[in-house]
C-alpha cells in the first residue's frame, strides 16, 4: 500500500511540474506578444527618410511604408540558409523564408539591426554587408500588410545555427537553384518578401552567394 500511495504521489508531482512548465511557457509567449505589439517601427518615405515612429501592428494595419530588412546568410557551398517561421507569428506563420527579418530600431543602423536579429531568432551572428534595397507592398490574409523599404543584408556561416523557438519552428540550407525550383511548385510555402527577393533580384543575390564576404 505504502508503495502504491507512493507512486501516485510521484505521479502527481509529475503532472504538475509538467503543467507548470507549460504555464511559464505561455505565460513568457503572452509577455514577448504583448512587448512586440507595442514594439515601434521607423516609418519612412520612398527614399528612406525618417518621417516618425508608429507601434509595429499599427503600422501594418495601416498598410504605412516603414523601414525592414532581409538577411541572407551562406555557407561555403553557396547554399544559404533558410528559416521557417514559428507556427504562431502573427503574420505568416509556418512558412519558409530567408535567413532571419525584422525591422530597425529607431536610431539603430542597418548592419546593427541585422546582426542583433540574427542572434535573436538564429542563435548566431557574422559580419554583414548590405547589397540592395527596394520598396514592396504585400497583404495579408489576417488584414494586415506589410509595406516595407527592405534593405537586402548577406553574410557568411558555416556553423550550426541554435534557433529560438519562440520565432523558429525549423531550418535548412538550400542553393538558390533548389529554392528558385521549389518555389515554382510550391509557392504558397514561401512568405511574401522572399518570394519578391527572388523574382527581381534572384541574379544579384546568386552573385552574392559566391562573393559573400
Amino acid at each position: 500500500m505504502f508503495w502504491e500511495l507512493l507512486n501516485l504521489f510521484c505521479n502527481f508531482v509529475d503532472v504538475f511540474l509538467k503543467l507548470n512548465k507549460e504555464c511559464t511557457l505561455i505565460i513568457k509567449f503572452k509577455i514577448n506578444t504583448m512587448y512586440k505589439e507595442k514594439e515601434k517601427v521607423v516609418l519612412v518615405d520612398k527614399d528612406d527618410r525618417q518621417i516618425g515612429l508608429m507601434e509595429k501592428i499599427e503600422a501594418h494595419e495601416k498598410a504605412l511604408l516603414h523601414r525592414a530588412f532581409s538577411v541572407f546568410v551562406f555557407n561555403d557551398k553557396g547554399e544559404t540558409l533558410l528559416q521557417q517561421r514559428a507556427a504562431h507569428k502573427y503574420h505568416s506563420p509556418g512558412l519558409w523564408t530567408n535567413t532571419c527579418c525584422s525591422h530597425q530600431r529607431d536610431g539603430e543602423s542597418n548592419i546593427a539591426a541585422g546582426k542583433r536579429r540574427l542572434q535573436e531568432e538564429m542563435g548566431f551572428t557574422t559580419a554583414l554587408e548590405e547589397v540592395l534595397s527596394f520598396i514592396y507592398h504585400a497583404p495579408f490574409d489576417n488584414g494586415l500588410t506589410e509595406h516595407e523599404y527592405d534593405h537586402i543584408m548577406v553574410g557568411k556561416f558555416n556553423d550550426q545555427p541554435v534557433p529560438n523557438p519562440d520565432e523558429v519552428a525549423s531550418w535548412k540550407w538550400m542553393s538558390l537553384k533548389d529554392i528558385k525550383a521549389d518555389i515554382a511548385v510550391n509557392p504558397d510555402h514561401y512568405t511574401a518578401w522572399f518570394k519578391i527577393i527572388f523574382e527581381k533580384f534572384y541574379v544579384h543575390i546568386e552573385q552574392q552567394s559566391t562573393n559573400v564576404l
